[in-house]
């Protein structure tokens, strides 16, 4: 029987491309996210993956994937994002909230959920998609960067209380990543302040390039974990030391 991965924020960006290597590599996909008529297009491409309407700020629509769900083996905690980048003098407690809401609480609530099925698998994975924002703090950047830490510092601690059960806990953490949303939506839609993030940059990674390092970590053999991966472009050294040309 084909393993079963279920990865949240699927309908575009990294976890779209997840979805789809995961499917190239022989698992049934369970592609979950909002927007259902993105993953309906998805799964019409790809046969081996099945759309899933899923809302991780709502402990029922959680429950209900949980429930519609006979096994899984790979959980990929993908959903979250970042809104604004107003100093934390300025900050907007909505948008504060609502990062808190996706990036940890959406992750806590899987995990509760589907923690059950990746231990009765006998070689479960948990993969939280965390940031390097999770890492190393800047300026501009206290909501993202508070609840990545707070991500990261979950999956810390998910792997030191599962130690001994049937399960595998992985942290990837991408530097500059290039998606369609991700910029556009910290800005509000704003497009030319998006762009301007990448702007000069010679070949910020793609949501391809994350999706190949999320597979090599998934389908290493069950006594190798991956504690933590960070990717980043080659142009960016650090979150303050990015080559433009």
């Amino acid at each position: 029987m084909a393993r079963t991965a279920v990865v949240t924020g699927a309908s575009s960006g990294i976890g779209e491309a997840t979805a789809r290597r995961l499917a190239a590599e022989g698992y049934d996909v369970v592609a979950a996210a909002r927007r259902r008529d993105r993953l309906d297009r998805l799964a019409a491409e790809v046969p081996s993956i099945r759309p899933a309407t899923l809302d991780v700020t709502s402990a029922e629509s959680v429950d209900a994937l949980a429930a519609s769900l006979d096994r899984c083996d790979v959980l990929i905690n993908n959903a979250g994002g970042a809104v604004g980048l107003e100093p934390v003098s300025a900050g907007r407690v909505e948008d504060w909230q609502s990062m808190y809401e996706v990036n940890v609480l959406g992750s806590l609530r899987m995990t509760r959920a589907l923690l059950p099925k990746l231990i009765e698998s006998g070689d479960g994975v948990l993969l939280m998609l965390t940031s390097v924002a999770g890492l190393v703090s800047y300026e501009g950047g206290g909501g993202y960067c508070a609840a990545k830490h707070a991500q990261t510092s979950m999956t810390e601690t998910l792997r030191l209380e599962l130690c001994g059960e049937p399960v595998r806990i992985i942290e990837i953490a991408p530097g500059m990543v290039r998606t369609e949303e991700f910029s556009l939506t910290r800005f509000r839609g704003d497009g030319s302040a998006a762009a301007k993030v990448y702007e000069g940059v010679p070949d910020p990674l793609t949501a391809d390039d994350v999706a190949d390092v999320i597979a090599f970590a998934v389908t290493r053999p069950a006594h190798v974990n991956i504690d933590r991966l960070v990717i980043r472009p080659r142009a960016q050294a650090a979150q303050h030391k990015v080559h433009r040309v």
